[in-house]
């Protein structure tokens, strides 16, 4: 396995499922890489994609 999905994994907290599923964590890693690209990242970073969360809006 990559040693950087690994420090991932462990940087994530997953040192049980890295040691129990390694298979698991590793096919993760890959699909989370391979749609990397779909996601896209907002031009103004204070924009939300959403309105904010509030109590009693909307209701």
């Amino acid at each position: 396995m990559d040693p950087i999905v690994i420090a991932l994994a462990k940087a994530a907290g997953l040192e049980k499922a890295l040691a129990l599923f390694p298979d698991d964590v590793a096919a993760a890693a890959a699909q989370a890489l391979n749609n990397a690209g779909a996601v896209t990242v907002p031009a103004d970073p204070a924009a939300e994609p959403w309105p904010p969360m509030r109590a009693g809006i909307g209701l």
